[in-house]
């Protein structure tokens, strides 16, 4: 009787410690320097690719999604800090651009010597504006993490709604664990959930006022003077040997573990292609090899019209030459297309009843004129403050609505499933020693 108790008495407390762990398993990230294979270059008819030095990279088509080069798309890596879109995907959505943001001892923390920052200070007052400007330009530690405080209401908050924001975009290979991309076992992506996070960037018109500035001046605040920032990524530098005219925007990252990673987009002749490269030994590897994978989607791939809907396939590949097959998405029936069994893109079942999604509605509004004079960007960011609002309407809840449940619940529901069921199982220990206690007294 006393072993079959000490049996279970065993078992269950071994079950407590797995609850408990489960939610602090990290992906197994590749640090090593083991370059992934080219899967794209096994597609039969698929345009012969560029070498590309990069561990892992992806190539897409904005539009579709449409996967036009695989390198080692889904592995893991660590993404540092082109983080930094997520984050202020999720704050634009979230903010407005005048809102005042105060920097605290949460933000003041990461103001050190070898973590990127704007050398912010306690009580210092900037606007959101600034703030993602300083992020995005300057790659703002400190500015990250006042940020999430802000919007979050603590930045454990806000990290849980860009690890919510991801699992809504799609992404599989994706964990965050704060808000600005420092190493953290437990923070990890791909290239391809980088690309697909990129993609909603894209859809959003402030998040691309914000993304094609390369200046920026932060007034005077009421501790510092002002700052003039200018942008360190080489393919949106006019004065670099690098600089793509085609580029749009992007994010670098780089830390001893991540090494250099880019996310960038580079648009032509309305065509938009997202690049991202990871794990480059130099920034310079990185930017080549997005310079090389944009040159191929440019001169290898034309769009053809499919039922009234724009995809990126192969030069010469026509309507004829596609395969389809149909899935039901949120009560549509879509219609998927591709060549050789790659996807090309999907044409929506038409329901002109239906209030449109954020893609449709992202993809039809108007892009606001283009313009690199900071006054400029700053006008455009305030007068669309309505239209990002909209736009991250949906049938489910809001990230706006969210955020309350988060800040008042704190933890999501996952989390507190396994806190009960952690409770559960600890009073049936306490129950069978208690037993086994009586049993032997």
């Amino acid at each position: 009787m006393n072993k079959g108790i000490y049996q279970i008495a065993a078992g269950v407390g071994a079950a407590v410690i797995l609850v408990s762990s489960a939610t602090a398993q990290a992906a197994t990230v590749t640090a090593n320097g083991t370059p992934a294979p080219v899967a794209s270059d096994s597609i039969a008819g698929w345009p012969a690719a560029p070498a590309v030095t990069s561990e892992t990279a992806v190539l897409i088509d904005a539009d579709t999604g449409a996967v036009l080069y695989d390198k080692g798309m889904d592995e893991y890596r660590y993404p540092a800090s082109t983080t930094k879109i997520m984050t202020l995907l999720v704050a634009i959505e979230n903010s407005s651009p005048k809102d005042i943001v105060t920097f605290t001892e949460t933000g003041i923390r990461d103001v050190t010597w070898d973590s990127s920052n704007i050398n912010a200070q306690l009580g210092e007052t900037m606007t959101m504006k600034d703030c993602w400007m300083a992020a995005y330009i300057k790659s703002a530690n400190e500015v990250c993490a006042q940020i999430a405080e802000t919007v979050g209401g603590t930045e454990a908050n806000f990290v849980e709604m860009m690890n919510q924001k991801a699992k809504e975009l799609g992404c599989t290979h994706t964990h965050f664990a704060n808000a600005s991309g420092l190493p953290d076992e437990n923070h990890y992506s791909s290239a391809h959930d980088l690309a697909k996070i990129m993609r909603a960037c894209l859809r959003n018109k402030r998040f691309r006022q914000v993304m094609k500035c390369s200046n920026y001046k932060i007034p005077a605040t009421n501790l510092s003077e002002a700052r003039v920032m200018h942008t360190h990524m080489p393919l949106m530098a006019k004065e670099s040997n690098l600089y793509y005219a085609d580029c749009i925007g992007g994010k670098t990252g780089f830390s001893t573990d991540a090494q250099h990673t880019l996310v960038t987009a580079a648009e032509r002749n309305g065509r938009t292609y997202i690049a991202v490269t990871m794990r480059a030994a130099d920034l310079g590897i990185n930017c080549t090899d997005s310079t090389s994978l944009f040159n191929y989607a440019f001169d290898n791939f034309d769009t053809i019209d499919v039922d009234g809907t724009a995809m990126t396939v192969p030069k010469g590949v026509t309507v004829n030459d596609l395969t389809t097959d149909t899935a039901e998405r949120n009560g549509k029936t879509l219609t998927r297309y591709y060549y050789s069994g790659q996807f090309v893109g999907y044409v929506a079942e038409a329901q002109p009843t239906e209030t449109p999604a954020v893609e449709e509605t992202a993809e039809t509004a108007a892009e606001p004129s283009e313009t690199e004079a900071a006054e400029t960007v700053t006008d455009s960011l305030e007068t669309t403050e309505n239209d990002s609002q909209a736009e991250v309407q949906t049938g489910q809840k809001s990230m706006s609505e969210q955020i309350q449940e988060i800040r008042t619940e704190g933890l999501s529901g996952m989390m507190k499933a396994l806190l009960i069921a952690m409770g559960v199982m600890a009073v049936v220990l306490i129950a069978l020693l208690i037993a086994l206690h009586i049993k032997n007294g």
